[in-house]
This record gives structure tokens, C-alpha cells and sequence, in this order.
């Protein structure tokens, strides 16, 4: 049986070695691909959250209570970007 292994080698060395080197690139393709997509998709979730316009709101409090005295259900959230009720303090 152990004398077997050396010759099972020796005829599969041929494709296992272009076999491992197609696996490893593809492997560090692949690896770069998902950080890719990662820092893409973190970059597109930051300049939504950056348009949320509550901090600059005259009606908003910043306490962890009540953070905005008109809407409170969508204040710092997706849906107060278009908030009606937005008014600048400047």
C-alpha cells in the first residue's frame, strides 16, 4: 500500500501542480474581490448616512430620550434624509 503512494504521485504531479496554482489565484481574485466590494459598499452606506440632515435640524435634542421633538420615530434614520419637517438652525 505505501509503495503505491510514490507512484500515484509521481502520475497526478503533472496536473496537480497548474491545478494548485489555478486554486491559489483564483483563491487571491476572489479574496480581492470581496475587499473590493466591501470598501465599495462602505463608501456608497457612508455617503447615504451623511446626507441625514437631523443633527443640523433646530428641532432635534440630541438626548437618547427624544432625540427629535417633531418626528421621533425617523429621527437619524434613512427616512428623515427627506424630512419635511427639516428646518436649518443657522
Amino acid at each position: 500500500m505505501l509503495q503505491l503512494i510514490p507512484w500515484f504521485l509521481h502520475i497526478i504531479d503533472p496536473i496537480l501542480i497548474p491545478l494548485c496554482f489555478c486554486f491559489a489565484w483564483s483563491f487571491l481574485f476572489l479574496l480581492g474581490w470581496t475587499l473590493w466590494q466591501g470598501i465599495k459598499d462602505t463608501a456608497t452606506r457612508s455617503r447615504q448616512m451623511h446626507q441625514i440632515p437631523c443633527t443640523r435640524c433646530q428641532f432635534f435634542t440630541n438626548t437618547h430620550y427624544l432625540k427629535c421633538t417633531v418626528r421621533p420615530s425617523i429621527a437619524n434614520t434613512e427616512q428623515a434624509i427627506y424630512c419635511s419637517d427639516y428646518y436649518c438652525q443657522d
